[in-house]
């Protein structure tokens, strides 16, 4: 389709339908959201190239945090955010962020898709998104330019997708070998949603490894949580209703590890000397939590500054042949929050 034959259905000028897609405010709402109607109908995308001829171009990217609960309760939150809008703005770049608190609503997919049918931006960032997020798939379908921070989807190499991954399923094999090296074989998780691949890889490792040491994984010990207060939730239900309680728990970040750690001082036991606790990411505060906490190394600035320029090149350079997708490896960081056992 082109903006003349979506002119035609619409029964508008040309030049309304351009008005339309670059969002000028004289237009009609009813014309506008005719025009809308039809464009999402057919799947039309305006020709960026064309757009930069007439001095249009665009040097805006969009971020968006899939989230239905408060992301800004993530202390990490605010380092995603600023390090992506620095990196974009060493290329000249601007970046418009958005939090999508219910992405299975039409509205809130309309209003995400209009952002980039209306042009205001050229690419989009996306973390906090399942594994497999239709909308996210649709956008890439329709040859936008989309990067993703955690998504594992192996037979998916489109050219307009780049992906960016920490190593999260060595991370939880090389947490369990730790803490039996330190003698634990009661080992607990607490986890975060399955439908997203962080946890889902980091559940993989934990299970293969604890079955490699031969260690029995008990249904109860096995939690999850989102943030600190779910971590501090899921401790405190397994504390007051366990029969058996382990020895050490892999928080698989640190917000979750905080959570944990209070809701073991709130029934006045200690770690590491009652139980062990072991994360991952390493913010900021983690070593000056009390005790310090042991957890492994995540370096979201690399990680976040890659995606960006990743993203950034392929709007400035065109496409490569086919998908990028990158991996980072963490490393372990030996504080206080563990004994041997």
């Amino acid at each position: 389709m082109n903006s003349k034959e979506i002119a035609e259905i619409a029964g508008v000028s040309r030049s309304t339908v351009s008005r339309v897609i670059n969002n000028y405010a004289n237009v009609p709402e009813k014309t506008r959201e005719k025009v809308m109607k039809i464009v999402e109908q057919y799947g039309y995308t305006p020709n960026v190239s064309a757009r930069a001829l007439v001095g249009k171009k665009i040097k805006a990217i969009g971020l968006f945090f899939i989230d239905q609960d408060h992301f800004s309760q993530d202390s990490s939150a605010n380092m995603l955010i600023t390090s992506v809008i620095e990196s974009a703005s060493s290329f000249g770049y601007i970046v418009l962020t958005a939090v999508v608190r219910d992405i299975k609503n039409y509205e809130s997919i309309k209003n995400l898709k209009d952002v980039f049918y209306q042009r205001s931006i050229t690419a989009g960032i996306f973390i906090g998104a399942e594994n497999h997020e239709p909308v996210i798939e649709e956008l890439i379908a329709e040859g936008f330019i989309i990067g993703v921070l955690d998504q594992i989807l192996p037979d998916r190499n489109e050219p307009n997708r780049i992906v960016y991954n920490l190593n999260n399923e060595q991370v939880a094999r090389d947490a369990v070998d730790y803490l039996v090296g330190l003698n634990h074989k009661k080992i607990a998780i607490i986890n975060g949603d399955l439908k997203k691949a962080a946890a889902n890889f980091k559940f993989k490792g934990f299970v293969e490894q604890m079955e490699h040491h031969g260690l029995k994984i008990i249904g109860s010990w096995v939690m999850h949580g989102q943030y600190e207060s779910g971590g501090y939730d899921a401790m405190k239900n397994l504390l007051a209703n366990a029969s058996e309680l382990p020895t050490a728990v892999f928080a698989v970040n640190d917000s979750l590890a905080f959570g944990a750690i209070r809701a073991i001082n709130d029934f006045s036991m200690r770690v590491p000397e009652d139980i062990s606790v072991i994360g991952m990411n390493d913010q900021p505060l983690s070593s000056y939590y009390k005790p310090a906490l042991t957890t492994f190394h995540a370096d979201y600035n690399q990680l976040t500054i890659g995606i960006t320029q990743s993203v950034i090149r392929a709007i400035e350079q065109g496409l490569t042949s086919k998908c990028i997708k990158a991996t980072l490896d963490c490393t372990l960081v030996e504080r206080e929050s563990c004994k041997k056992f």
